[in-house]
């Protein structure tokens, strides 16, 4: 794959990648996977949260997306306010420079178009300006590749994030509902097209057959949990979130204990380690236990060995749906009720912010009563969501890459097609 004068696209990833979110991991996994197989000689490196974990985990060269280490860390003393204030005018040049290099940069996946989660304007949605700008300026093509959006409020937030999705060469979107989210921030979306989550690209775990005691009795639950404060318009009232959701969570995963069932407690980022600790702790039995999933695929391997799965992370239920594991979903954003409801399972989803334990037993054991149905229903959704995103990659070639690559990758499509 090169452009006419025969030099290798160069080509750049960019996003909170190898920081300890498992989601925006899988969703560079899936990209790398699709750059691989449709553009082999492209030359790929990041600019990324974790440099160190994307470059030896994923074999590419990568560069810290900050100046300032302590981007993240709020800052209290005045040296540490002026380091951070002196990091966003080097981030600038920085930034555009990275993306001067760059024929083709990839936003791949990831939530980088909301704020369902407690954010700062001035954290990622600068830093995903300064790129989108960037692009804009020297002509380098900017994609927002399958990311998630939402209604924004707070203003310096919104305008960050709107004017980064308008200079953005291409946008695409994990749900109708982040495009409806753009559209009203006043994003022309005429031309921007839904597929599913990047992550059910990635290889599912081969299916294990049941024994016959297994079959006869209830198996293991898989509880994803989260470190869950509310949203970005929900500080004011973060530790009541909290308390609220782990109490509740808690609570379920006792009931679960006390009818005999083993629970496996599963994360998605390395800030939910406190809340396995709290519920190790308070529920006390052997029958819990933590999983150390350090990818999607480890999560994959853990919700296809559980009868059900009952998790709030937003790529815990990705996983969990992914294996035609029956699930119930935690919902602490729109997005999730989307996906739920995009899988077949609207009707099993559950208030993260209002967690009830006697009321998440019930829809549990409602959905363990139709789990044969629903299981056949995720294997057809997912046959559907694996032609879908075929569709996505194909229409990323024909967009980002030179004209004389779209031969190959009709090639590409059809010898898929006529695969077995």
């Amino acid at each position: 794959m090169t452009p006419a004068d025969g030099t290798p696209v160069r080509v750049g990833v960019f996003g909170l990648l190898g920081s300890g979110n498992l989601g925006n991991d899988g969703s560079l996994e899936a990209v790398l996977g699709y750059l691989r197989a449709e553009h082999p000689e492209a030359v790929v490196d990041a600019l990324c949260g974790g440099p160190e974990v994307v470059a030896t985990r994923y074999r590419i060269p990568a560069t810290r997306l900050h100046w300032y280490r302590g981007e993240y860390r709020t800052a209290s003393r005045a040296g540490a306010v002026a380091a951070k204030g002196l990091g966003k005018l080097v981030d600038a040049v920085r930034t555009a420079a990275w993306v001067r290099r760059h024929d083709v940069v990839i936003v791949p996946g990831m939530g980088v178009l909301e704020a369902t989660l407690p954010l700062r304007p001035w954290g990622f949605p600068y830093s995903l300006f300064l790129l989108c700008a960037s692009g804009r300026l020297f002509g380098t093509r900017v994609a927002l590749v399958g990311v998630g959006a939402d209604s924004i409020g707070n203003r310096a937030t919104r305008t960050l994030v709107r004017w980064s999705a308008r200079l953005a060469a291409y946008r695409s979107y994990r749900d109708a509902l982040s495009r409806d989210a753009m559209r009203a921030m006043g994003v022309d979306t005429a031309r921007d097209e839904v597929y599913p989550d990047l992550a059910f690209a990635l290889p599912a775990p081969e299916p294990s057959a049941p024994s016959d005691q297994a079959q006869s009795t209830p198996g293991p639950v898989c509880v994803g949990v989260m470190a869950f404060h509310g949203g970005d318009d929900d500080r004011a009232r973060a530790e009541e979130i909290h308390r609220r959701y782990l109490d509740g969570t808690t609570r379920f995963v006792r009931a679960l204990v006390e009818d005999g069932r083993p629970v496996r407690l599963l994360t998605g980022d390395e800030c939910d380690a406190p809340v396995v600790a709290a519920i190790l702790d308070a529920v006390d039995s052997p029958l819990v236990t933590a999983a150390e999933a350090s990818s999607l695929a480890d999560l994959m391997k853990e919700t296809a060995a559980a009868d059900t799965v009952v998790a709030t992370r937003y790529h815990n239920l990705i996983c969990a749906l992914k294996v035609g594991t029956p699930t119930l979903a935690l919902s602490y954003a729109a997005k999730s009720d989307a996906l739920m409801e995009r899988m077949g399972l609207g009707a099993y989803c559950h208030p993260a912010r209002e967690v009830d334990a006697d009321r998440l037993l019930q829809q549990f054991r409602e959905l363990e009563r139709h789990s044969a149905e629903l299981r056949r229903t995720l294997t057809e959704r997912n046959l559907v969501a694996a032609r879908q995103l075929r569709e996505h990659f194909d229409a990323l070639t024909a967009t980002l890459f030179p004209a004389n690559d779209h031969a190959q990758a009709h090639a590409h499509a059809r010898t898929r097609q006529e695969a077995p």
